[in-house]
């Protein structure tokens, strides 16, 4: 079954750097669902080998992040945070300032893809009102929100199963990847100012000026107050899922936990709260993790690709690095890192801090690195402001390369472990 199992891989990770199968309306949710379907019909993984293969503590504790962050937006936190980013001082460069701060922070602890569709829509309404161009700053989003999610082990998806497969401390992670994070953020900032996109519109804030005055009244009339007691039920959950990483071993389990504690409510019926829940990225992650499974309980093939890996030096940064980069922005960096995982060498922790920095960082190389970007663009699109692929690559490309360098100078600062 071993050249039944490689078709069908090779088949779901062409669908993955394509977005799609040609010719067919099937996104990378149906493909990775067919494909394991497809094993477990001609029995190339067994049903036992299947269930081995899905982790379920990442699905359990990215299920609790979807279900918290779904507590956040119905508090208004996300209306009211985007409506405070758009009304800051200092003109475009305190805006810029301010949506990269923001969005790099919360994605942190609520992880980028949510914050990115949340923030998206009510910042490009805020920016018009302003008289701005939305595009430098709904790049800004998506790429700060990357950035910020390096830092911890809920920042983003790729990093929930590096610290499940390394049984990585809070801590731990927080110091090796924060710093790459913060330095992340900074880059973001400095080339989207210096890019001819934010110049272009730099003056445009002081021409329009009573434009500005009107638009931000209107905005501020259209927001809803918070619900503070939603709210407060948020933030004291959102400690939880902290201090569950930070002092338990069980996390899925007590990640659970909270997902319950937050559908016992008076308040939010249960649709409301788990109609938010990305269920398509969870369906995702259980076809990657059967297909990929599959590949690494075939001896021969999982042999192969260890044999090729080890021979590439993945152990060493740099070369991890270029692995990142390359396979982000072609598969996607969520099945990179199932890809890595599964079927790579053994791992050091601080091989696992590289992966995670290097894999996240990598995203914001071009729209179809990372799930956030492409989130953002639609959002964007949705709205009236056509983000195109060049727009992108302009800002991504200066902004992951030296992003790339800088995480991997302090990566070998730290005393890079070779296993």
């Amino acid at each position: 079954m071993s050249w039944l199992i490689a078709v069908v891989f090779i088949g779901v990770y062409i669908g993955m750097a394509l977005g799609r199968w040609p010719g067919l309306a099937i996104n990378r949710t149906g493909i990775a669902v067919i494909g394991a379907v497809i094993l477990l019909l001609s029995r190339a993984i067994t049903g036992d080998g299947a269930l081995a293969a899905i982790d379920f503590a990442t699905l359990a504790v990215l299920l609790t992040l979807m279900v918290l962050s779904s507590q956040y937006a119905a508090s208004g936190f996300f209306d009211w945070i985007g409506h405070r980013i758009t009304h800051l001082g200092g003109g475009p460069r305190g805006l810029l300032a301010g949506v990269i701060a923001v969005c790099g922070v919360l994605s942190a602890v609520m992880t980028n893809d949510v914050v990115v569709w949340a923030v998206t829509p009510i910042l490009i309404s805020g920016v018009l009102a302003r008289g701005l161009d939305p595009k430098p700053f709904v790049i800004a989003a998506a790429c700060a929100a990357n950035a910020g999610s390096a830092a911890t082990l809920i920042g983003n998806p790729q990093n929930l199963m590096i610290a499940e497969f390394g049984h990585l401390d809070f801590g731990a992670f927080l110091l090796a990847c924060g710093v790459p994070a913060v330095m992340g953020l900074v880059v973001v900032y400095g080339v989207i100012l210096r890019s001819p996109m934010m110049r272009a519109g730099a003056g445009a804030e002081a021409g329009t000026e009573a434009g500005t005055r009107t638009g931000r009244q209107d905005a501020a009339g259209a927001v809803s107050p918070l619900d503070k007691t939603i709210l407060t039920k948020a933030v004291i959950a959102t400690f939880a899922v902290i201090g569950i990483f930070i002092f338990v071993e069980e996390r899925a389990l007590w990640s659970l936990l909270v997902v319950a504690v937050l559908l016992f409510s008076r308040r939010l019926p249960t649709d409301q709260v788990l109609g938010r829940v990305d269920w398509h990225l969870l369906a995702l992650f259980v076809g990657l993790f059967i297909v990929t499974g599959a590949m690494s309980q075939d001896d021969a093939i999982a042999r192969l690709f260890h044999d090729v890996l080890i021979s590439l030096q993945i152990n060493q940064p740099a070369v991890l690095a270029a692995v990142s980069l390359l396979g982000s922005n072609t598969i996607g960096n969520v099945p990179l890192v199932m890809m890595l995982l599964s079927l790579g060498p053994d791992w050091s922790e601080t091989m696992l801090y590289g992966l995670a920095v290097f894999s996240t960082m990598s995203g914001n190389f071009l729209i179809v690195g990372s799930v956030a970007n492409i989130i953002a663009v639609e959002q964007a699109k949705k709205a009236g402001t056509v983000i195109s692929f060049t727009d992108y690559a302009r800002i991504g490309i200066p902004i992951t390369l030296i992003s790339l360098a800088l995480s991997l100078g302090w990566m070998t600062l730290i005393s890079w472990g070779v296993s």
